[in-house]
């Protein structure tokens, strides 16, 4: 089996610059630089310094997401513990606009510990494409994101506008 090649680019968003690492078949990583857990996982890999389909993909998604429109969204492919895995397919679950707790997250997973939940959400290897900002805290009580609370607020505000139209 031919090894796969990896690619990495960096995208200037409106909130600071990102990492998006692909292989040759999907998107496995989308960072805020700075973030926790930025590149986890990747660090003794071999990047490319260049576009491919994927990234191509994933920076059209990003224009127009930041733009206030919808685009064709790159295939992803995290990388995680099947625990992980299973908690980021529900976070690709929550509409645009909306939120979801810790607590409903467990809830809706069987999982007894909102912990538990949150420790994989904070792992999200593809921020904004799995939309980890799209979860809070008992109440409403805006809490933890890798990439920063500033980060997730502005987020929160921005799709909040998009759907207010």
């Amino acid at each position: 089996m031919k090894p796969t090649k990896l690619y990495k680019i960096d995208y200037n968003s409106p909130l600071g610059l990102m990492r998006l690492l692909a292989d040759d078949n999907a998107l496995i990583g989308s960072y805020f630089k700075g973030q926790a857990y930025f590149e986890h996982g990747y660090e003794e890999l071999e990047f490319r310094q260049e576009m491919n389909a994927s990234l191509t993909l994933a920076v059209d998604w990003l224009d127009a997401y930041f733009a206030g429109e919808m685009a064709e969204q790159p295939l992803l492919a995290p990388r995680g513990t099947p625990f992980q895995l299973k908690v980021w397919q529900a976070l690709q679950t929550i509409p645009t606009g909306q939120t979801v707790t810790y607590g409903q997250l467990a809830q809706q997973l069987q999982c007894r510990s909102a912990r538990a939940i949150g420790g994989a959400v904070g792992k999200n290897p593809l921020s904004l494409f799995i939309p980890c900002h799209r979860v809070v805290g008992k109440g409403g009580l805006l809490t933890g994101y890798a990439g920063g609370l500033d980060k997730k607020i502005w987020l929160l505000n921005h799709e909040a506008n998009l759907t207010s139209h």
